[in-house]
């Protein structure tokens, strides 16, 4: 195999699920927001959105919001002080779903390749399609067809970083 920086950083990251309270810096969260600013999207129609939560009452209120979903009452971004919601118009792209997987694994790359623990936390879709959720996608100033594809939740790492797990046999098949 190959080995270099970039491949090294694919094959190491990890979800990061305990967060120290520690604001990231600027210049962390304008990086990992650059890289997924530059993932691909479906004939460069850039149908997703990034929006970049730190205030502590927002996350809080996100945090609330995604836990519902579940009927659950926790913490479900693990105490992490910034989340990158990422969004995609439906009406911009029909590959609107995979253009913002493709932001979410660019952020989560990117925020473990410059020593930030990172996490993809689900629900958006469902947090963004309420009445809440639309509420607060009209108090940031997002108007348009936006489907919720996930939170990334950002911070530093508060326990050991975890180990691999193993992958299962039949992952991948040749065909030669």
């Amino acid at each position: 195999m190959i080995r270099n920086e970039t491949i090294d950083v694919l094959l190491t990251r990890r979800s990061v699920k305990a967060f120290k309270p520690e604001q990231i810096t600027n210049e962390e969260l304008e990086t990992i927001i650059a890289a997924g600013v530059n993932a691909p999207t479906g004939r460069n129609l850039q149908a997703p959105i990034i929006v970049a939560v730190q205030d502590p009452e927002t996350v809080k209120l996100l945090s609330r919001l995604n836990a519902a979903v579940m009927g659950a009452t926790g913490d479900p971004f693990y105490g992490a002080p910034t989340v990158l919601v990422v969004l995609a118009d439906k009406s911009k792209a029909n590959t609107y779903l995979y253009d913002g997987s493709l932001v979410m694994g660019n952020l989560l790359n990117a925020a473990h390749a410059i020593g930030v623990g990172a996490c993809w936390i689900h629900r958006a879709k469902e947090v963004f399609a309420s009445a809440e959720g639309k509420a607060l996608l009209a108090k940031w100033g997002i108007s348009g067809d936006y489907e919720g594809i996930g939170n990334c939740v950002l911070g530093y790492n508060a326990k050991e970083y975890p180990s691999p797990k193993e992958h299962k046999a039949d992952y991948v098949y040749y065909v030669k």
